[in-house]
């Protein structure tokens, strides 16, 4: 009998053991994933026009294409890498970080130019061409996962970023919880704004009150509105997040004096106001002023990008069946 409880009572404390575990990895999983906060909203942002133009019934089939491409990058690609990463090259996180920063910035920046300088597009790409809409599909998915890669690589490094030091087994585990969770939550949220004017056209038109059809209504006139406010906060979100990440990485690098000086402005701001205040002031001067700076940076980069960058990778790599 004593031997029974014995062995009950270290069940019991490989059970404790086990809940702690499961409980710091989605702990960790949900502090790392808060600092991907750009990227996420950038990717759930971007990724509701590869299903624009198709019929009503198989954006949610083409939607869940692109989730589990998602998580086959996350998974299968970027987790493994990012282990490495951790485990033998702990030095390239930080510079990684640095060069995925800089991607958001010119994707933010590159944003904020086309809205406010007119240019007129000759691009004419093969995905858009009229064609068999099973391979247009297909085309319009794959497009999709490889946006969906480069959004990834950077979630996915800065939340290892994120996890405090600990053994192989847990980094792993956050890791995957946050990638999946991640992934849950972007393609999820898409489904729910791809599908919310069909919502709205279905409660107009069979609504029996005159309250429901006002919302039905309401959604339809309001989702293009809303699409628009979505790639604000995405583009806001990316110069904010990205700027963060080079002014933080910079730092590390030894360069600090941008850094300390809008740490030392925020400060100041935030002390002008009363001390109910001052947190809000002050993180939110910092935000700005990060975001000014990713900003600049962008902006600084679109031609590097665009003159250097983009005729070298088409030169080795080709331009991917696009005619220009």
């Amino acid at each position: 009998m004593s031997g029974l409880l014995a062995l009950l009572d270290d069940v019991a404390g490989i059970a404790k053991v086990a809940a702690a575990s499961i409980d710091d990895v989605a702990a960790g999983a949900a502090k790392a994933s808060a600092k991907a906060a750009g990227a996420v909203i950038d990717d759930a942002a971007v990724t509701p026009k590869y299903v624009h133009g198709f019929e009503a019934k198989r954006e949610l089939p083409i939607i869940w294409k692109i989730a589990k491409g998602s998580i086959k990058n996350k998974l299968l690609i970027l987790l493994p890498a990012a282990l490495i990463l951790a485990n033998f090259a702990p030095w390239l996180i930080s510079p990684l970080l640095m060069l995925g920063g800089a991607y958001l910035c010119f994707e933010g920046a590159e944003k904020i130019y086309h809205a406010l300088v007119p240019h007129d597009e000759h691009h004419v790409f093969e995905e858009d061409a009229p064609g068999d809409p099973a391979h247009l599909e297909e085309k319009k998915a794959a497009g999709a996962i490889k946006t969906d890669f480069i959004l990834s690589a950077e979630i996915m490094t800065i939340i290892l970023s994120g996890i405090p030091e600990s053994n192989f087994w847990m980094e792993a585990s956050t890791l995957a919880v946050a990638g999946v969770g991640i992934t849950v939550a972007v393609y999820g949220s898409v489904a729910l704004i791809v599908k919310m004017d069909d919502v709205g056209l279905a409660m107009y038109a069979g609504g029996d009150y005159g309250f429901v059809r006002a919302i039905g209504r309401a959604l339809v006139r309001g989702m293009p509105y809303f699409m628009k406010l979505l790639t604000l906060i995405g583009t806001a979100a990316m110069l904010w997040v990205g700027g963060s990440i080079v002014i933080h990485g910079l730092e590390e690098l030894g360069f600090g004096w941008l850094g300390h000086h809008i740490h030392d402005w925020a400060y100041a701001l935030g002390h002008m106001v009363p001390v109910a205040w001052q947190g809000f002031v002050e993180w939110t001067s910092k935000a700005a002023m990060d975001g000014v700076f990713g900003v600049a940076l962008g902006l600084v980069l679109i031609p590097v990008a665009t003159k250097v960058l983009a005729p070298a990778w088409g030169a080795v790599f080709g331009k991917d069946g696009s005619a220009h």
